[in-house]
């Protein structure tokens, strides 16, 4: 039996990586595997755990075939290392942090995707992209300005199959219903045998 890809999106700042972290332990109680994303940004960045690759060592990588997906945001490529579809073989399921512009392709690789998309109030996203402190004042407001038109299609989301979760709130609040919803998607702790 294979395993179920669990695909997280959300805009810049809205908690994707602290959730991520948060949910490390809990997830592997559920045979899901956490999949480590390449970008080309340096791997001492403030924030999420990567593999940082120059613009040429992942041009190489992709030409090689060493991703399951790829794709460019924000002047940055992205990618999950091809190693997910072992894993989703083996009947592991895996998380990935995902892009919402790139759900279409990856919808069509893996038909049977767990779309989620975390929202955050935007004024909480403006003081949590302040104190990441990555960028500027303008460019967060332009970040911002994106994120409205991200959120735009919540409605329109929630008829298409993408599960919406709020991390407005407490870490933990936003943790709880991650896992509710994954065990009513059915990726729940297998039983051990004696």
């Amino acid at each position: 039996m294979s395993g179920r890809l669990v695909y997280l999106m959300g805009p810049s700042g809205s908690g994707k990586d602290s959730l991520i972290d948060a949910a490390r332990d809990a997830l592997a109680q559920l045979d899901c595997v956490v999949a480590r994303r390449v970008i080309t940004r340096s791997a001492e960045s403030v924030g999420e755990a990567v593999q940082g690759l120059t613009p040429l060592a992942f041009a190489e990588l992709a030409r090689e075939g060493g991703f399951a997906l790829s794709w460019r945001a924000n002047g940055l490529d992205y990618g999950i290392p091809v190693q997910i579809d072992q894993w989703l073989a083996q009947g592991l399921h895996v998380l990935v942090n995902g892009s919402r512009a790139h759900l279409s392709l990856a919808k069509e690789r893996y038909p049977q995707l767990l779309p989620i998309l975390l929202s955050v109030d935007p004024d909480v996203l403006r003081e949590r992209l302040h104190r990441r402190g990555r960028e500027s004042r303008e460019e967060i407001e332009a970040r911002l300005a994106r994120n409205t038109l991200f959120a735009g299609g919540a409605v329109e989301d929630e008829s298409g199959g993408i599960f919406l979760l709020d991390n407005s709130a407490e870490l933990s609040t936003t943790l709880a219903r991650l896992l509710a919803l994954l065990g009513n998607e059915g990726i729940v702790e297998k039983p051990r045998s004696a």
